[in-house]
């Protein structure tokens, strides 16, 4: 047994399962690509670009040593430099969201602020995927609560 002292919401932002009587609809975190290709801050640009567009993405999440996101790279962060080190070119700080975010509310703002993908993070910063724009569409339209 585990007493988990953090609280419900923290539990709830972790992604954890839950119970209760309310049905509970989709959630970024189960629609998070888990796959998202990743980085250390040191890594030299060009190998960091060669390795995600060998994998099919345009994006990469830039990590520290436990797993915590530091920064973020799309398509024009990824164009650039040679052989600068990832934390000279990437997008610092970016905005995540939890697990429990019902996925009707990220894609609305992902489409309304033209976002084409958000980290999915725990409470303490951990990535736990990407949410990708289209992704997120696809599953809120097909349940009760689509974006506007």
């Amino acid at each position: 047994m585990y007493d988990y002292v953090d609280g419900k919401a923290d539990w709830l932002a972790a992604g954890f399962p839950s119970e209760g009587a309310e049905p509970r609809g989709a959630t970024v975190g189960d629609v998070a690509r888990r796959d998202v290709p990743t980085c250390g801050l040191d890594e030299p640009i060009n190998e960091v670009r060669d390795r995600v567009r060998a994998a099919g993405w345009n994006t990469c999440v830039a990590l520290g040593p436990d797993r915590t996101v530091l920064g973020l790279l799309r398509e024009e962060e990824l164009g650039r430099g040679t052989d600068e080190p990832v934390e000279g070119v990437m997008r610092p700080g970016p905005s995540t969201y939890r697990p429990n975010v019902p996925i009707g509310e990220l894609a609305t703002i992902m489409v309304q602020k033209q976002v084409a993908n958000s980290p999915i993070t725990t409470s303490d910063g951990r990535l736990v995927g990407l949410l990708v724009r289209e992704d997120a569409v696809t599953v809120a339209s097909s349940s009760s609560v689509g974006p506007s």
